[in-house]
């Protein structure tokens, strides 16, 4: 056989190849129609290993040729397989090992709390504290903790002293003064009374400093006086005495609590957590007393006012102090006694107590 009687052969015999592949594409076509048709509307849902399968297949097709194929899903659903398939192949994540740990919350809160109490604080003072109290911290992790927590370098962080800092640092040297008001039913109807107060921001002691229809400027100078009392005044031990900016603390009351060596410091205006002690007092006494009866005259006004600092002093609770009495009782008491109450103002204020063995 010549090479044109073989070349001949050889077309013959890929011609015959190629209609029997289009035969069995044809086939598989109208399989796939036929299967379509019996699922309705409903997509066939497969596997992660049928699509891999599937996959495979379709990269050695071609985009171009999966178009020329009727195939279950689009062309580009198959590539996509495909791709995801070699993301697979490469991915490292199962294998990968764990980065850096997490500083431990309790250290982190430490930190917090360091440069929250000391914000002249830089970051190597801080990481020096911490290797006082045996933990070994890198610089940069303490700013990160800091930064992330909205705290500032150190010389933008220190500001100025807060406001709570400076009375903490003055305990038992100053005090708060302040006024409330009582509606109070008379003989001519309804009549205002106020209230003037002074506080021991550290003892949370109170003393009434006075009861008056209509303050003006005369009783304020009085007020003065009797506070800084060398025998029996309120602020004795004071050095300075805080108040807003009512005008009846008028100069004259300033001056003569400033003879006595009592310097007072006029608070910003609408500030009221600046005087945050005076304004819980006034809370208590208005909720827990005042607005539970109906003050009969000038006289019940000051029995309640009494038997409720009486109260506050001796029998109430603070949470300011660890939830504890102001004033704590002298003798243990004996628990084989029975549990007793103690009444004040009708029951509105109660005290349960045993007597002392």
């Amino acid at each position: 056989m010549n090479a044109p009687q073989l070349q001949f052969l050889i077309l013959v015999l890929a011609g015959w190849i190629n209609r029997s592949q289009q035969n069995v594409i044809d086939y598989l076509q109208e399989e796939n129609r036929i299967l379509r048709e019996k699922l309705g509307e409903k997509r066939p849902s497969f596997t992660d290993s049928q699509r891999r399968r599937l996959a495979a297949k379709a990269k050695l097709i071609g985009r171009q040729g999966l178009f020329e194929i009727d195939t279950v899903v689009t062309p580009d659903t198959l590539l996509r397989w495909y791709r995801k398939l070699i993301a697979n192949k490469y991915d490292g994540s199962a294998v990968r090992r764990p980065g850096r740990p997490k500083t431990a919350d309790e250290i982190e809160q430490l930190i917090l709390q360091m440069a929250r109490s000391n914000p002249s604080w830089g970051y190597t003072r801080i990481r020096g504290a911490l290797y006082n109290l045996g933990h070994e911290l890198g610089r940069n992790t303490i700013k990160q903790i800091l930064l992330d927590n909205g705290f500032d370098p150190a010389p933008f962080r220190n500001k100025g002293m807060s406001w709570a800092t400076f009375l903490k640092a003055h305990w038992g040297a100053i005090a708060a003064t302040d006024f409330f008001s009582v509606e109070v039913l008379t003989r001519k109807g309804l009549v205002r009374y106020f209230v003037l107060f002074v506080i021991d921001l550290q003892t949370r002691r109170v003393k009434i400093a006075g009861i008056v229809q209509q303050p003006d400027g005369q009783w304020m100078r009085q007020i003065a006086r009797n506070l800084s009392d060398v025998d029996d005044g309120s602020l004795n031990r004071c050095r300075y005495l805080i108040h807003d900016r009512d005008p009846l603390f008028t100069e004259a009351f300033r001056k003569i609590l400033k003879s006595t060596d009592v310097e007072t410091i006029k608070l910003p205006a609408r500030s009221p957590n600046l005087n945050a002690y005076a304004e819980r007092f006034v809370r208590s006494i208005k909720s827990e007393c005042l607005e539970q009866l109906i003050p009969l005259g000038e006289h019940h006004l000051r029995k309640a006012v009494i038997e409720y600092t009486k109260h506050y002093h001796f029998e109430r609770n603070h949470q300011g102090l660890d939830n504890r009495l102001i004033t704590k009782p002298r003798d243990v008491p004996d628990l084989t006694r029975a549990v007793e109450c103690r009444e004040r103002l009708g029951g509105i204020l109660n005290y349960y107590y045993r007597e002392a063995a």
